[in-house]
């Protein structure tokens, strides 16, 4: 990391903008996420993310932006120390740009406290003409004089001493946040992070599914601690990419391809209807009760668009009177105690039989849900465990419910 990133960066958790703060520093957009990848990538977590097209900043930034005002208020007498100020105060497009890495304050720190650039060579396992040229370079780009070269060693000038004064803050500063963020990466080493789809609730197949995981790995005393987290499909599709979870339950196998996947479980789509409604037909329902399904991110939310703009074109389907939930437990009560109808996989539909009529389609319409997961190998151990678990918890339903022949894979 460079000082003129953590400069940038600073700004960037505190406006919650790319463009105003490359606007503000006369940078490139590209410039200023390149910056918040790279302390991203230093801190092992995730500063921001992008929703409905807008940057928004997440919980632990929060704590990232209190360790780097040090940081930048150091910045901010660099800036003075090299003459980079104005009627208005420091040059902020200057210090954006500051080059100095943290690798460099290090080194200059070292050489001050061995009191010689040999020594300190030898201690960074350096070539000694290496560590003179960075020293050149930096006392170079602040105009200033570091250090007094003498027959016995390196000496700090008044000038380094105050650059020492600056570089120190700088460097137990930016210490405190990686030490904070190793912690982190070896907590996030030895876990195994299991992403699903959103249950639709405690009953479901899904969260007991991932109930008898937890219980049984915990059983075996794996070395792994197993977290949990539910999100969208596309979500699911996403993280497993940026390797932010190690397992995905899906209810869609689009976009696996370059992951290992396994079939978890067949079953058919349903409707899920008010208890106290009387239409027997799809048609009927969907003309006399509102509609909310699941957003078309998630594969259950594709699949029942589809149906809807296949068989239905001139139905309300398209109208904007359908409601889109990404949450199966807010659904379900639209359609349990609000009049509302739905779509969902026979499978999650039969726990909650006694809140909701399930109604058949006209016409069979198959789903699968699929795991999917990465090279671990505890990734595959806890496949194994999941696609065994599915297959007990569904079993007895699917025998109750077999016209068409769902069966756990």
């Amino acid at each position: 990391m460079h000082l003129g990133a953590l400069f940038i960066i600073r700004h960037v958790l505190t406006s919650a903008s790319v463009r105003e703060t490359a606007r503000r520093f006369q940078l490139s957009p590209s410039t200023v996420s390149a910056a918040i990848r790279s302390a991203e990538t230093e801190l092992a977590m995730k500063l921001t993310e992008r929703a409905s097209g807008e940057l928004v900043t997440l919980i632990a930034s929060g704590g990232v932006l209190e360790g780097l005002e040090p940081i930048t208020t150091a910045i901010g007498e660099l800036c003075q120390f090299a003459g980079q100020v104005g009627a208005g105060g420091i040059d902020e497009a200057w210090a954006a740009r500051i080059p100095v890495k943290i690798v460099a304050i290090e080194r200059f720190l070292e050489v001050a406290d061995q009191g010689s650039i040999n020594r300190a060579a030898r201690r960074l396992h350096l070539g000694q003409p290496q560590l003179s040229l960075q020293l050149a370079n930096l006392e170079n780009f602040l105009g200033r004089r570091l250090f007094e070269r003498q027959a016995q060693g390196s000496v700090l000038t008044e000038e380094g001493r105050r650059a020492y004064q600056i570089f120190m803050a700088i460097s137990q500063a930016w210490n405190d946040l990686k030490s904070a963020a190793d912690e982190r990466y070896r907590r996030t080493a030895r876990s195994l992070r299991i992403g699903s789809i959103i249950p639709t609730g405690s009953e479901s197949w899904v969260a007991r599914c991932l109930g008898l995981l937890v219980s049984e790995w915990n059983a075996r005393r794996s070395n792994n601690a197993i977290s949990l987290v539910s999100m969208t499909a596309d979500d699911l599709r996403e993280a497993l990419k940026s390797g932010r979870i190690d397992v995905a339950i899906l209810d869609s196998v689009f976009g696996l391809e370059s992951f290992r996947h396994r079939e978890l479980l067949q079953t058919d789509m349903v409707v899920i209807a008010p208890p106290h409604s009387t239409q027997t037909s799809v048609a009927d329902l969907v003309a006399a009760h509102a509609i909310c399904m699941p957003s078309p991110r998630t594969g259950l939310g594709h699949a029942a668009m589809a149906f809807s703009d296949e068989r239905a074109p001139n139905r309300r389907f398209r109208s904007r009177d359908i409601t889109a939930a990404d949450s199966l437990p807010v659904i379900v009560d639209l359609v349990a105690n609000h009049g509302y109808v739905s779509f969902l996989g026979r499978v999650s539909a039969m726990p909650i039989a006694d809140k909701v009529r399930i109604v058949d389609l006209d016409e069979h319409l198959p789903m699968s849900y699929h795991v999917a997961f990465n090279h671990r190998k505890a990734a595959a151990d806890a496949c194994a465990v999941i696609i065994a678990a599915a297959a007990r918890i569904t079993s007895e339903a699917v025998a109750k419910t077999d016209p068409v022949r769902e069966s756990a894979a």
